[in-house]
């Protein structure tokens, strides 16, 4: 009798997203990540949820079509993680011409059936805020909608809401061998320390370590390798003072945001390269950091340059190799591969996928599985993720109600918990009445007790768990800081 129904390997978008539905529907579920959740490509993304306007010049309008529906979808289940933005396309003389660009936005507002967002409009950059930023070469241009999200906390929301629902979550802890017969026998290395577990149905959603889990763990090669394609990212200082972002189309036929990231910065990605060894600790080189300041620097009046760099990031995609020349080409869309025809267990792969559609990949993944596992209806449509529990539109009402009940709050400390936690808030603050009852401030505005909730409660053991995933603080921690929370944390598990 195995232990589990249902094993996932990897902590990411997908793996959580299918842990959540799976654990939903009454399965008895395991999810294995050898690092912290959200630790390798779901936490280096470019924040959106969007249908991927720059997708139909390749005809992915199916792709576009489930990516556009599941952007209000995921609005009304996240409203806290997930808010609408309006986008700026300035239109760029020798580039895709009006006509097109008014064509494909026309299909983009409708192609989803958009009820929540707003329609896009024709915007004069001559003038005005929205062209103040930019170079005085633009004269026109367009503002649609998608959607900003808070990609790593999304993450461990999914994490959280499946453990909720009775899935074991299993952090810091590697699949070192996977035996399949009738059912999966799955050696473990928590710290060294030799553990078993054993599944009915395994699922290899490890992302760019798709193909070294499958040689090295499975001990047999990928049905079909995937395709890396590395994605880079920079952090500079505010470039403009609106909540718009911007999407630019660049000489080499592609598209870069930049956005307006916590506050007092601006995030400017991606880049698309094909990548090759080990996915761990991959981060921007100095090529595509000069080519993120070069394409800031031909769209905005002010400089861009390396040295303005706060930040960088890069994450490394799991793409269904589709034999495409240039890493560009590449269908960002997901393909599921079932391996059930041994007599054996079944191994499900899992390649590709975008944060937007990660829902709907878990359903199909289920949908695949029902086959060999008494599995329930389909339910997550509908569904709110913890603390997401109040109307898509009703952020400032919430934001207003708390000010009122916990006035020692500064406003920007109870948006910055609001974002992050909903209405769980209260659960973070206690009886709190003052913000000292919230224990030391570690730096900025983080206090020992949200510290305790992320480590009791969203699995987080290391500085970096908080400052980088749980929230994006580390943008405005010291050195000493840094090493203060470190130190409290230690000492947190130690008298745990």
């Amino acid at each position: 009798m195995s232990e589990f129904d249902l094993a996932i390997v990897g902590g990411g978008i997908n793996g959580t997203g299918i842990a959540r539905d799976a654990a939903g529907r009454g399965l008895q579920v395991l999810l294995i990540e050898q690092d912290d959740l959200a630790s390798g490509t779901s936490s280096a993304s470019t924040k959106l949820i969007h249908g991927g306007l720059r997708y139909l010049e390749h005809g992915w309008f199916r792709l576009v079509r489930e990516a556009l529906i599941e952007r209000e979808v995921m609005l009304r289940m996240a409203p806290h993680l997930i808010r609408p933005m309006r986008f700026v396309l300035p239109v760029e003389a020798g580039m895709r011409p009006v006509w097109q660009l008014r064509l494909g936005l026309f299909i983009y507002d409708h192609l989803g059936g958009r009820k929540i967002l707003l329609p896009t409009r024709s915007v004069d950059v001559a003038h005005g805020r929205l062209g103040e930023p930019l170079k005085r070469a633009y004269a026109r241009g367009f503002e649609y909608s998608d959607c900003w999200a808070d990609d790593a906390r999304l993450v461990v929301l999914n994490a959280l809401d499946a453990a909720e629902r009775g899935a074991v979550v299993r952090t810091r802890t590697r699949c070192v061998g996977a035996e399949r017969n009738t059912s999966w026998r799955l050696a473990l290395d928590v710290r060294e320390r030799r553990d078993v577990a054993t599944a009915r149905v395994l699922v290899n959603a490890t992302g760019p370590w798709l193909n070294l889990f499958a040689a090295s763990v499975l001990r047999a090669p990928a049905a079909s390798p995937a395709r890396l394609d590395k994605g880079s990212h920079i952090v500079v200082p505010r470039l403009f003072e609106h909540d718009r972002g911007y999407i630019f189309q660049t000489r080499d036929a592609r598209v870069v945001f930049a956005l307006p990231f916590e506050r007092d910065f601006t995030l400017i990605g991606t880049t698309d390269r094909s990548f090759s060894g080990d996915p761990a600790g991959v981060h921007p080189d100095a090529e595509e950091i000069a080519y993120l300041c070069t394409v800031g620097g031909e769209h905005f009046r002010a400089a861009v340059k390396p040295s303005d760099v706060i930040w960088s990031f890069a994450g490394v995609r799991s793409l269904y190799d589709d034999r495409s020349k240039r890493s560009q080409d590449v269908s960002r869309d997901y393909a599921l591969v079932l391996d059930a025809n041994t007599g054996k267990a079944p191994l499900l792969t899992v390649y590709g996928g975008k944060i937007t559609t990660y829902r709907r990949l878990a359903e199909e993944v289920l949908q695949r599985l029902s086959p060999f596992l008494k599995i329930g209806p389909a339910w997550t449509a509908t569904s709110q993720l913890p603390g997401g529990d109040f109307p898509h539109d009703g952020f400032e009402a919430l934001v207003g109600e708390m000010r009122k009940s916990r006035p020692f709050l500064t406003e920007p400390h109870t948006r910055r918990l609001l974002r992050a936690y909903g209405t769980r808030i209260d659960r973070l603050l206690g009886a709190a009445r003052s913000l000292q009852e919230l224990g030391p401030c570690l730096g900025a505005d983080l206090t020992a007790a949200e510290v305790r909730y992320l480590m009791e409660r969203e699995w987080a053991q290391t500085a970096d768990d908080v400052l980088w995933r749980r929230s994006k603080l580390g943008l405005r921690f010291s050195p000493q800081e840094r090493d203060r929370l470190a130190s409290f944390m230690i000492s947190t598990i130690g008298a745990g």
